[in-house]
């Protein structure tokens, strides 16, 4: 905090919006540990891993198409 900062008081808006931010972060990290906790629990990884395999809109668009050829 610098000298100015002490000299002219903060408006409702600014403090407001600090602690908005402030919750806003605590929450994220919040909810990060409760889906690790979770993830631990069902034994998978977080964040999720994609597989290298084909994803599953390219296989549901296929079968969109009914035969599968443009």
């Amino acid at each position: 905090m610098n000298s100015d900062d002490k000299k002219q008081p903060r408006s409702l808006r600014e403090l407001e919006t600090e602690v908005l931010e402030e919750g806003r972060e605590w929450m994220r990290q919040r909810l990060e540990q409760k889906l690790q906790q979770e993830t631990i629990r069902q034994g998978g990884v977080f964040p999720p891993q994609r597989s290298k395999s084909a994803s599953p809109t390219a296989a549901q668009d296929a079968s969109a198409d009914g035969d599968g050829s443009n």
